[in-house]
Order: structure tokens, then C-alpha cells, then sequence
């Protein structure tokens, strides 16, 4: 299969899971959709286009660089199909860093913050992020493929489970809560990573895995708040913006920690 049919069948997987589960949300809610809807999906959609524009002109040439450039240190035991699996368990686990990374860093957390704003969680919320986080998340990225010589499958099959995972779990997917319990032993899911989106501080600054769900227990990151469907989402001491406030917030003065926990 060639590169163009590898970005081709990610396109396409990421496209389907993105119509399925913003469709299935709104016909089984997990928490009442907030109101005026329309207006808040044009927001993330614009935040979106942005992001998707930069991938265009700067994050894919990037990777496509560092790929290129990788240092070429890996053993036998570490390629095929027993690589690529090693490879997607590493980058998870590289993901669980920066993700945190950009909760303690009060740099990063400036860009990172956007993506928190959002009063109401749904498939569209993962598609919220400022164009700056974008592009220090594609540097490092580039400097992790360097690094530990990723080759480009394993990059796109990663790519793919990751676009996935976070459309699902910031999904406002009903499901039954036994299924649910069970699915969280392996992965993250929406009643995880919704508590991550909490209006409090303590636990916002928690519950950090992306794919996963191992790597907070392991690290002593999972918040033990349970979802309900009336949670606040937010950051404490900080409001929704407007579309062209999204864009300017990280260059705003940020909320103590002492005025986000509220």
C-alpha cells in the first residue's frame, strides 16, 4: 500500500468516526446539549479550519522532515509488526507527557487553555485547539520522531487511533455505565475524560491519557470524581470567548491557580 493510500484510509477512518459519533451524540445524549448549539460548533469548526490549514503547510512537512531525518539506532527486535505495536504503546505514553506537560507549563497552558474554555463537551470539542498549540505540538512531535526513529506507519496508524480516541472520548455518547466501567479498564473514555474537562481545578489538572487509560493509575493522575450528567465544564475563573478571543487568549493574562480553583 502506498503513503497515499495509507493518508487516504486515515482521512477516511477519521471522517467516519467524526459523522457517526457527532450524529449518535445527538440521538443518544449523555448531558443535555447546551444552547445556542449552532453557534458554538461554528466556533470549534473555525478553531478547526485554522488547524487544519497549518497542518497543510507546516505540521505535515515537519513530520515528513523528522521521518526523513530519524536517527537510525532501533535493533532488529524492534521493527514489523512487533515495532509498530511497541510503537503505539511509546507514543501513548510520549502523548500522557505532553498532554501534562501542557497542564504544568504555564507557557503551554496559555495555548492549551482554548481548548478548556468550552462549556459543553461533545465530538466537535476535539476538534478545538489554538493554532499555536498545533505547531508546538507538531515540533516536539518532530523532535520525539527524531529521536526514537519512528518510521511514517507507525506515525499514521498512531495519528489514526488518536484521532479516534479523542473524538470518542469527548464525545456526549450515551453508553451503559457497565460498558463504560469495562471499557475504562483499557481505554479512555468519555466518563474519564469528561471529569477532565471538570470547572475545578483539582481535577482538571488530572486524568491526562489520551488512548490508553493505564498511564494515570500509573502515575498517580486519575481523579477519583465520578461524571454526572450536570458537571460544569470550563476552566475556573475564566469565561467562553469569542471566536476572534480564542485566537488572542494566549497573549491575555491568565487566571491564577488560587482564582481557578475558585
Amino acid at each position: 500500500m502506498t503513503l497515499e493510500h495509507l493518508i487516504a484510509w486515515k482521512a477516511a477512518v477519521v471522517a467516519l468516526a467524526l459523522v457517526g459519533l457527532f450524529v449518535a451524540e445527538r440521538i443518544w445524549p449523555a448531558a443535555p446539549r447546551p444552547d445556542p448549539r449552532w453557534a458554538r460548533v461554528a466556533r470549534n469548526g473555525g478553531l478547526w479550519l485554522l488547524a487544519a490549514a497549518l497542518s497543510i503547510g507546516f505540521v505535515a512537512p515537519l513530520t515528513a522532515w523528522a521521518v526523513e531525518a530519524r536517527l537510525d539506532w532501533r535493533p532488529d527486535w524492534w521493527r514489523g509488526w512487533p515495532g509498530l505495536a511497541l510503537d503505539l504503546i511509546v507514543l501513548d505514553g510520549l502523548i500522557y507527557g505532553w498532554h501534562r506537560a501542557n497542564h504544568t507549563v504555564p507557557f503551554l497552558w496559555r495555548f492549551h487553555a482554548v481548548h478548556h474554555y468550552d462549556r459543553f463537551l461533545d465530538t466537535t470539542s476535539a476538534l478545538r485547539f489554538h493554532v499555536g498549540e498545533v505547531a508546538l505540538s507538531a515540533t516536539a512531535r518532530a523532535g520525539v520522531v527524531w529521536l526514537f526513529g519512528f518510521p511514517l506507519a507507525s506515525i499514521l496508524a498512531f495519528e489514526t487511533l488518536l484521532l479516534g480516541a479523542t473524538l470518542f472520548h469527548h464525545s456526549n455518547l450515551w453508553i451503559p455505565a457497565g460498558l463504560e466501567s469495562l471499557m475504562s479498564r483499557i481505554v479512555i473514555t468519555p466518563a474519564l475524560h469528561w471529569v477532565h474537562h471538570h470547572r475545578v481545578q483539582a481535577d482538571t489538572d488530572s486524568t491526562y491519557g489520551t488512548i490508553l487509560s493505564l498511564w494515570d493509575p500509573l502515575f498517580g493522575t486519575r481523579s477519583t470524581t465520578r461524571r454526572t450528567p450536570a458537571m460544569p465544564i470550563g476552566v475556573a475563573g475564566a469565561d467562553e470567548r469569542s471566536f476572534v478571543g480564542l485566537l488572542l487568549a494566549p497573549a491575555e493574562p491568565q487566571p491564577t491557580r488560587a482564582a481557578r480553583r475558585g
